[in-house]
C-alpha cells in the first residue's frame, strides 16, 4: 500500500511534487496509447473459454447519444412487459370465476373435458396463472434497439460504447472488449457514484498488457478523475491499483492509492473491487475476495463527469486506455465488508443490492 506517487519515473510512496501522471519536460507521456497492431487477447483463463473474433456488427457510438430517447425506449419495454403480466393475471381470475360458476350450475360434477396441466393459458388447480415467459430482452446485455448501449440491470443508466470497443460472447456471457486505443472506451450518461458518500465499485477484468497504465473503471471528464480502478506498473512491478483524488486539478499531492503487486495481473481473470468508507475516511482495494490493503484519505474530490470504462481523465486528457476485456461491472452505494465481497465473487449478493450493474 502506498499513498500518492511520483510519475513518470519510479513511483515512490507518499505525495509527490508536480502533476500526477503528467510528463515532465523532455519526456514522453506514458499514458498515451501505443499503436500496436495484431495483438489479441491471448490464451483464455479457463479451458472452455475462448476469445472468438468480435461480433461482426460495428458498435459506433454517436458523439452525443440521445439519452432521454434511450431511457424512454427502455421504460416503454418495461411497461409493455408489466401490462402483459397484469393482463395474464386478470385473464386467470376470469377463467377461475367461469370455472367455478360452471361447477355450481352443473351440480358439482367435473367437466368431461378437463384441461390438462400442459394446456396453454389454463389455470392450475390452485387457480394461479402461469408466470409470463422470459423474453430475450430480459437477458440482453444491451438496451433493446440500441446495440451500442449497455443495459443497466439495476438502474436506468446506459453506457455507450465508443467506436473502438466491441462486445464478445463467451460461455453464455457477454463481455466488452477494448483495444488499448484512444477510441476504445465506453461512457455513461452521468456520474454513477456519489463519491461524497460510502461506495464500492467492482468489475471482472482481463488484462493483456505487461506495462504502462490501464484503467478499467473511472469517473470524471474534467481536469481529472475522481477515482480510477485498474492496472499499472508501480515501482517496477505489475500491480492492481485503486486511486482517488482528494483535491481538484489532479495534483500529485492529492492522489491517494492502494496497490497490490504480489499477484499475476496478465491474461488471467480477476475481480477488482475498490471501496470507500465515508465515515472512517478510508479506501480499500480487494482482489477477488481478499483485501490488498487500505489507505487513509481526507475525502474524495467530487469532480465533474460521467462513469467511464476503459480509460481515465488525467490533466484534461484521456489516458490509461484499457487493453483486454471487462464484465460484471457493479456499483454499490455502500462500503462492502468481507462477507459481502465474498458473496460478490460467488454471485451471491444477499442484501447487498447494486445501484447499477452491466454485463451481468
Amino acid at each position: 500500500m502506498t499513498d500518492g506517487m511520483d510519475r513518470p519515473n519510479s513511483p515512490q510512496p507518499g505525495p509527490a511534487s508536480g502533476g500526477y501522471g503528467y510528463p515532465q519536460p523532455g519526456q514522453s507521456n506514458p499514458y498515451q496509447p501505443e499503436q500496436v497492431q495484431g495483438q489479441g487477447f491471448g490464451p483464455p483463463p479457463v479451458a472452455d473459454e475462448t476469445f472468438p473474433p468480435p461480433i461482426p456488427e460495428t458498435f459506433s457510438a454517436a458523439p452525443t447519444p440521445d439519452w432521454q430517447a434511450m431511457a424512454d425506449a427502455t421504460e416503454a419495454q418495461r411497461k409493455k412487459r408489466r401490462l402483459l403480466t397484469i393482463g395474464g393475471g386478470a385473464l386467470a381470475v376470469v377463467l377461475v370465476a367461469a370455472g367455478t360458476a360452471f361447477f355450481l350450475m352443473s351440480g358439482g360434477d367435473e367437466p368431461t373435458d378437463k384441461p390438462t396441466a400442459s394446456s396453454s393459458g389454463s389455470p392450475s388447480a390452485s387457480g394461479s396463472a402461469k408466470s409470463p415467459e422470459k423474453t430475450p430482452e430480459d437477458d440482453s446485455p444491451t438496451v433493446p434497439g440500441e446495440p451500442n448501449l449497455l443495459r443497466d440491470r439495476n438502474g436506468r443508466m446506459g453506457i455507450a460504447l465508443g467506436p473502438g470497443a466491441s462486445l464478445g460472447e463467451v460461455s453464455q456471457r457477454t463481455e466488452v472488449r477494448f483495444k488499448g486505443t484512444a477510441d476504445s472506451y465506453a461512457q455513461g450518461a452521468e456520474a454513477a457514484v456519489d463519491v461524497t458518500k460510502s461506495f464500492s465499485v467492482s468489475t471482472r477484468v482481463y488484462n493483456t498488457t505487461e506495462g504502462g497504465s490501464h484503467m478499467a473503471v473511472s469517473q470524471g471528464d474534467g481536469d481529472s478523475y475522481a477515482f480510477e480502478l485498474g492496472f499499472e506498473v508501480v515501482g517496477g512491478k505489475k500491480a492492481w491499483v485503486f486511486r482517488v483524488q482528494t483535491g481538484d486539478k489532479g495534483q500529485a499531492a492529492t492522489a491517494q492509492q492502494v496497490v497490490v503487486d504480489n499477484v499475476d495481473t496478465t491474461k488471467k481473470w480477476a475481480l477488482l473491487t475498490g471501496t470507500y468508507d465515508a465515515e472512517k475516511k478510508t479506501i480499500a482495494l480487494w482482489v477477488d475476495d481478499k483485501q490488498a490493503g487500505q489507505a487513509q484519505v481526507s475525502g474524495i474530490w467530487a469532480g465533474p463527469g460521467p462513469l467511464q470504462l476503459g480509460r481515465a481523465r488525467h490533466h484534461g486528457i484521456w489516458s490509461a486506455p484499457w487493453e483486454g476485456a471487462l464484465d460484471h461491472v457493479r456499483i454499490f452505494d455502500q462500503n462492502l465488508n468481507q462477507e459481502q465481497i465474498t458473496g460478490l465473487k460467488n454471485n451471491k449478493l444477499g442484501k447487498a443490492k447494486p445501484t447499477h450493474s452491466w454485463l451481468i
